[in-house]
């Protein structure tokens, strides 16, 4: 099934015949910026290694298409997650496998000039199931801020949910995100980058309530055959401080397929 969407979605990109008009350093820049007026599809694998005493891996694709709304004023993001969850009381076997709760974000993005920001709701959808997911519906704000001075990106995204609808018979949900992301310029479209997630689960006892990840990685934004830009990229993360029962390490892979909106304006 994987297989036939990627194939799927690479013919269906390759048929819009892109011609970007802008250069691989430019589609780099605005890559590393989550306000960029920019429509882009990310396939974000994140392998999560070492659960429980068998040292189990769970697999996690997130599809979080990201669509710039009213002139980039509005940044849309849908997260779909894939899982793949093992039967962590084994040393093989699968639990189960599917779609997880699905995550969406707005972002109203004011016009300023130094430091970029943005806020908006984040909702997540409880279309998991009572396995992938928390049967939960749950909401909350959730805020983005960035500066690029010259070649270099700083920023991060944070935002906090809790549950007010779904299963009453499943516990209440309210857990915060911080996604903090460094990111280097070298040109040519190559970069260094570190976006290690922080979680805190408010709900659990505090030595279960933290995963915090350190790490980095790179990437380079390349054009397939000459015309459709892509951000790849890949980043291995270590989680310091994380629950007894919690991944050790954590391997990030990423395809970002990059549609400028330039591309859609008629030329003058």
């Amino acid at each position: 099934m994987k297989q036939t969407l990627f194939t799927t979605l690479f013919i269906l990109l390759g048929l819009l015949g892109v011609n970007a008009q802008q250069s691989q350093e430019e589609l780099s820049e605005a890559a590393a910026n989550p306000l960029a007026d920019l429509i882009s599809l990310p396939f974000q694998n994140n392998l999560n290694m070492n659960y429980g005493e068998f040292n189990r891996n769970l697999n996690v694709l997130n599809i979080q298409p990201v669509i710039p709304l009213a002139g980039g004023k509005i940044i849309t993001r849908t997260i779909f997650p894939i899982v793949s969850i093992p039967d962590f009381g084994n040393e093989s076997g699968n639990l189960s496998s599917g779609l997880a709760d699905i995550v969406f974000t707005a972002f109203y993005v004011p016009e300023s000039k130094g430091v970029m920001w943005g806020f908006g709701p984040v909702v997540e959808l409880p279309t998991g199931g009572a396995i992938r997911g928390t049967q939960k519906w749950s909401a909350g704000p959730s805020l983005v801020v960035l500066v690029q001075p010259g070649d270099w990106t700083f920023g991060g995204l944070v935002n906090n949910t809790w549950s007010f609808a779904g299963n009453s018979d499943r516990e209440h949900v309210n857990r915060m995100l911080l996604n903090l992301f460094l990111v280097r310029q070298l040109g040519g479209g190559w970069y260094v980058n570190s976006a290690p997630i922080i979680t805190a689960d408010w709900t659990v006892d505090s030595e279960d309530r933290w995963i915090v990840p350190l790490g980095a990685g790179g990437g380079k934004v390349v054009m397939l055959g000459g015309k459709l830009p892509v951000n790849l990229q890949t980043q291995l993360y270590y989680n310091v401080v994380r629950p007894d029962f919690g991944p050790e390490w954590q391997w990030r892979v990423q395809a970002q397929f990059l549609l400028p909106t330039s591309m859609f304006k008629k030329s003058k």
